[in-house]
């Protein structure tokens, strides 16, 4: 079993007792977080994880001076399940969120609110994908609205008149080359017109005049996110013709989406190009960002997060996409620094839940545990006194009605087949009825051969169906809806589904 708690899985407002200042568990002053967030970044194009196209120098200080998690697991390949459920430290079918569009339920508890009972003063500038007003959680919010009125004020530079530009971002009505940017244009602002330059300067101007009590301040960028915005001076920076792209296996390519078939090497050297772009513009945004808390009297007692809200395929089984279960898909950027940059330039390969991330901040800064969360705090791991966590990660994607786990050796997938998919990322070839992947990681880190069908492994396969089945009927959020029964594959086909309640 994995060590993670999932034994409570009942919805609905968590107690925590009070206090009258939460305080930093390794020091006497409280414990200020800062969490920059970005939006479908992959790892793979950051220098601190070894990448040496792609310029990342401050993601790389940060790496440098804290702890990089080489192998932190988003609990879904899509953005709104991923952020609620590290908001919350709950699976996101448990809190009733799988869907791109649903709503965190008002009984839900996050995060900033457990903090802020505690006497945290919370700031949010840019996403947090709550999908509901629910400004009433922070003391200072700065998002879109604010950043429309701060240009309505300052108004715009008048492009040139022969630049090209970004359009309008219409994903599947347009050909996939023009909403995944590879001909590599810019977006139509100058950078200091960017909505993601708005949101580093607002959170450096925080971070120069801090509250007297302790804060924690989300900063949520937009970047990485297709397609891949940067400003009119960043274009240019990368040579589509230097990147590689990994070529499609005759397997991949039965089951490749079908909006990517029609994409050349030109094009998916072009679409990686604009994201090493993006990713450099989000990184620079990330200095500002850094560079203002270097300045502030906060800094010796402010916890660092950086991450991303899952991964992002760039090319791997011929996509550029992250609604599945690959590594690629379900691996996020995951760099912590402790306050006074206390045991810099560490690794750890520990196996890591993003919504663990919960519980570790909570105990960092000594505010009470709420009973319900399905999360373990990883605090041992960031100050250097373990060196493993969990022994498997559990990843859902209701949309496809698939579900995954992932061990130091194994990735198993299972989707019950039943559901054509919505979210526009449908395979030439759809297989009908349950179908199960398992790959051997340490032969096989790429996913590339299926070993599901192997007689030998057939024990292993029923095992980690069962299992996976037992974890969703644990955190079900209305357990009632599963059956009582012995067959898996009926408690699988009935748990998977999408059942968000709007």
């Amino acid at each position: 079993m994995d060590p993670a708690s999932e034994s409570s899985t009942a919805p609905g407002p968590a107690g925590a007792s009070e206090t009258p200042h939460a305080t930093n568990s390794t020091s006497a002053a409280p414990l200020n977080i800062v969490w920059i967030c970005s939006d479908d970044f992959t790892p793979d194009v950051c220098g601190a994880y070894g990448n040496r196209q792609v310029a990342t120098p401050h993601l790389d200080r940060l790496a440098s001076q804290g702890l990089r998690f080489d192998r932190a697991f988003a609990t879904a390949p899509l953005s709104t399940p991923s952020r609620q459920s590290f908001w919350t430290g709950r699976y996101p079918r448990s809190i009733g969120v799988t869907m791109s569009r649903t709503p965190l339920p008002a009984d839900e508890v996050t995060l900033p609110v457990l903090l802020r009972n505690q006497g945290y003063e919370i700031a949010a500038f840019g996403k947090t994908h709550f999908y509901a007003a629910r400004r009433h959680e922070f003391d200072v919010c700065r998002d879109w609205t604010e950043y429309q009125a701060c240009l309505d004020q300052q108004g715009l530079q008048p492009l040139p008149r022969d630049k090209q530009t970004l359009g309008t971002w219409r994903p599947f009505r347009d050909p996939p080359q023009v909403w995944l940017n590879s001909a590599g244009l810019p977006y139509t602002a100058f950078d200091a017109e960017m909505f993601g330059t708005y949101l580093a300067t607002q959170a450096a101007g925080y971070l120069a005049n801090p509250p007297q009590r302790p804060f924690f301040m989300h900063v949520g960028f937009r970047e990485t996110h297709s397609p891949f915005h940067f400003p009119i001076e960043f274009q240019g920076r990368y040579d589509p013709r230097s990147f590689h792209v990994p070529e499609v296996t005759p397997a991949d390519r039965d089951r490749l989406p079908e909006v990517f078939q029609s994409l050349t090497e030109a094009d998916k050297q072009g679409i990686v190009a604009s994201y090493a772009t993006c990713t450099e513009f989000m990184d620079r945004n990330m200095g500002i960002v850094l560079d203002a808390l270097d300045r502030s009297p906060a800094l010796p007692d402010t916890l660092v997060i950086f991450t991303s809200d899952h991964g992002y395929l760039l090319g791997q089984h011929g996509r550029f996409e992250k609604h599945c279960c690959f590594d690629p898909a379900i691996r996020t950027a995951l760099l912590m620094r402790l306050p006074g940059g206390r045991l810099p330039g560490r690794s750890t390969s520990a196996l890591v839940s993003l919504h663990d991330l919960v519980p570790t901040i909570l105990e960092l800064a000594g505010v009470p545990r709420p009973e319900n969360l399905q999360s373990e705090s990883f605090a041992a791991v960031l100050q250097g006194t373990a060196t493993q966590h969990r022994e498997r990660i559990y990843v859902e994607y209701a949309d496809n009605e698939e579900a995954a786990i992932r061990t130091d050796r194994w990735k198993f997938i299972y989707s019950t087949g039943r559901r054509r998919r919505r979210d526009g990322y449908i395979p030439s070839l759809i297989r009908r009825g349950p179908w199960v992947e398992l790959y051997d990681l340490a032969s096989d880190p790429d996913e590339l051969q299926n070993l599901a069908d192997h007689r030998s492994l057939q024990g292993l396969v029923n095992g980690l169906t069962c299992e996976l089945a037992e974890h969703l009927v644990r955190t079900a959020r209305d357990p009632r809806l599963i059956p009582r029964s012995h067959d898996v594959h009926q408690i699988l086909e009935c748990a998977l589904p999408p059942r968000d309640q709007a």
